[in-house]
């Protein structure tokens, strides 16, 4: 990169400051009955992400994972983490925050809420759970698709009055 480059580039910082659980809940309600039946669990696996703003270069992100597990109409068991980072990011441009923030952030905090997960159904004395991947860059271009679909809609809605 030449001198001119350099100075024309913005002064980007990205940090994270810290990683950490910010709650957690694992629920067994209808135990001990579900250890006496047969192990052939429906899991549904639920995601959320929120962004907070601390201060003017430092953000909040947390991971929200709900896991539910169910035999036939009986819960077995409901684990919710919410996993948080606070991060440091300084001088990117107003287009680059979104997908920062709601991708790249979420991205940061999934192993750790991957294993939390795992580890508390796995003391819950139920058989591993391990979280698949997750492509949180389509998700939040999903997430930005149905903002812009639902922004039309209203729009169309309020011009028609």
């Amino acid at each position: 990169m030449t001198e001119e480059a350099k100075q024309d580039a913005p002064n980007r910082e990205f940090a994270v400051q810290r990683i950490y659980t910010k709650d957690i809940s694992f629920e067994t309600p209808n135990s001990p009955a579900v250890f006496q039946q047969e192990w052939k669990p429906e899991t549904g696996v639920n995601l959320n992400t929120e962004v907070n703003k601390l201060n003017d270069d430092v953000f909040e992100v947390t991971l929200t994972v709900t896991v539910t597990t169910k035999l036939g109409e009986q819960t077995a068991y409901l684990a919710e983490v919410k996993q948080a980072g606070i991060f440091t990011a300084k001088g990117f441009p107003e287009q680059e925050m979104g997908p920062l923030l709601g991708a790249f952030c979420p991205n940061q905090l999934f192993p750790y809420v991957r294993e939390v997960v795992s580890d508390l159904i796995t003391k819950g004395s139920f058989p591993q759970m391990v979280l698949q991947p997750v492509n949180f860059d389509m998700i939040y271009a999903q997430h930005q698709q149905e903002r812009a679909k639902r922004a039309e809609t209203e729009a169309e809605g309020q011009s028609q009055h």
